[in-house]
């Protein structure tokens, strides 16, 4: 007897659930790695990795997903494009028409190469000494350039990446937005440097024992509303976060004892994506109805959070008392005016994750870049020391000192994530253009924040895009949630306002 519509598109789900499953396996299997994994247990990992991937590839890619979909596209249960069942296929169907194209060999060395990478970039990062590192980016590089070539494009090959990661973007549409921002950005980061007014810097480059600063970061985490339950706070060289499903999401941060900004900001980015990751419905774990609906939008999550709630005067009005309790030695002699001056500078610097929101963004164009030379093949893998500095130095007007404060810095290409880097960007965008809607939704924030409530804004967050999943793409959800199309005059208006209040 032929099967019913419905019963395929439970079948199809079914196996999608266990996919997802095993996904999760492979995920905690990264984040141990990441976390508490022995030095030596690399080798061990990577094999681990190889065979989990190529496993969570072979369920997608069988010849019975291809089935299913086929039966269930030309049923009813598609007729309304917003249906669950229509949402869900047409987000499986763009996955597996991916996944199909790309071998299984190729798949399991990215998981091995990936694997090993990060544990090279680990050792290299802490010596500043990129050749040892070197061999892993040319290997990676080599086989993302093949998953590029696999997968196919119409524009640039970096198309093929970056649609992993913010489906439907191009590389075209981001350099007309880049341009434009950065034309916007230099002369503001120019600005702020002619300002009149001066941060004392040295405010945050104090003795903060790094044990007390987790308990600051677990208390303002949990009182922004992350679910201690349903999620843990670990210590790791780069911060990240892990959703490895309902009830079970993993965050990562690093303290620096003489630098509180570092363990306190990375700590309120990770947080933002654990809200989203927690704010997921449950209901649709294993299908893109439980999926964060692109990489820019979890981004918006997490620099609202550490940006335009964290480095704001109405969340430091309610949170530096408590900080000074905690820290009065490092505190006894700062005022809060002080204090909200240190954590708002504008100020070139040469890590990413510690750049201020005006410089941030000159960061992420020049990685991305440097990116699409890699995968065009305009630059090989042992010319990037050299090209960082240079772009370094034509962007941000530095010269990084070593390669450990310039192109080691950051974990994402030993992890072969090329395409990722954009989304940072696009996420600062989305959260400019949602906050100013949140504002006109709920009122005086400022004063909801002040006096410590912040559940407000995450309700609003969970309503208007969390609980979503991937049931619009990006820039439909932003039209939906704010009434326009991306803008970035939101972040401009942002940083012009910090800008005038610092010169």
């Amino acid at each position: 007897m032929p099967r019913t519509p419905e019963q395929a598109y439970s079948e199809l789900l079914r196996r999608m659930k266990e996919r997802t499953l095993l996904a999760s396996c492979a995920g905690l299997l990264g984040w141990d790695e990441r976390t508490y994994m022995p030095r030596q247990g690399a080798n061990l990992r990577a094999e681990q990795a190889a065979l989990l991937a190529r496993m969570v590839h072979e369920m997608l890619t069988a010849p019975a997903i291809g089935l299913l979909l086929e039966e269930v596209e030309n049923s009813r249960l598609v007729e309304d494009p917003q249906s669950d069942a229509a949402v869900n296929v047409r987000e499986i169907r763009r996955q597996y028409d991916r996944a199909v194209k790309l071998p299984r060999t190729l798949v399991e060395e990215l998981a091995r190469a990936s694997t090993l990478g990060q544990q090279a970039w680990q050792e290299a990062r802490s010596r500043s000494d990129f050749a040892s590192f070197a061999p892993h980016l040319r290997k990676l590089v080599q086989l993302k350039r093949e998953e590029a070539q696999a997968v196919g494009f119409k524009g640039a090959a970096y198309d093929a990446l970056l649609d992993d990661y913010e489906p439907g973007e191009t590389t075209a549409s981001l350099r007309w937005l880049f341009a434009e921002l950065r034309a916007e950005l230099v002369p503001l980061v120019e600005q702020a440097a002619e300002g009149k007014v001066r941060a004392c810097s040295n405010i945050l480059r104090r003795e903060y024992d790094a044990d007390r600063q987790q308990i600051v970061c677990q208390a303002v985490a949990a009182a922004i509303g992350f679910d201690f339950d349903a999620g843990r706070l670990d210590v790791t060289t780069h911060p990240f976060c892990s959703g490895l499903g309902p009830g079970d999401v993993r965050l990562t941060t690093r303290y620096n004892p003489v630098q509180f900004s570092e363990g306190f900001f990375g700590t309120l980015h990770e947080v933002g994506h654990g809200l989203y990751e927690q704010g997921l419905p449950a209901e649709h774990y294993g299908t893109p109805l439980g999926e964060a609906c692109s990489l820019g939008i979890h981004e918006s999550q997490s620099r609202m959070w550490e940006n335009l709630v964290g480095r704001s005067a109405p969340f430091w009005r309610h949170w530096f008392p408590r900080l000074r309790q905690v820290f009065w030695e490092p505190l006894r002699d700062v005022k809060l005016d002080d204090w909200l001056l240190a954590v708002n500078e504008v100020k070139r610097s040469f890590i990413r994750i510690e750049a201020d929101e005006t410089t941030y963004n000159l960061h992420i164009i020049l990685r991305f870049e440097l990116e699409q030379a890699l995968i065009h093949g305009d630059l090989s893998a042992d010319e990037v020391p050299a090209a960082w500095n240079e772009g370094f130095k034509k962007t941000l007007g530095l010269t990084p000192p070593d390669d450990a404060h310039g192109c080691l810095q950051d974990i994402h290409w030993s992890a072969g994530l090329f395409g990722y880097f954009p989304t940072y960007t696009l996420g600062n965008l989305y959260a400019a253009q949602f906050m100013e809607q949140a504002r006109q939704d709920l009122g005086d924030l400022d004063a909801a924040f002040e006096r410590g409530d912040f559940l407000t804004l995450k309700s609003w967050l969970n309503d208007k895009i969390h609980r979503h999943g991937k049931r619009y793409l990006a820039p439909e959800l932003c039209q939906r949630v704010t009434g326009k199309p991306l803008s970035p005059q939101p972040l401009l208006r942002h940083l012009r306002n910090k800008v005038a209040r610092l010169s």
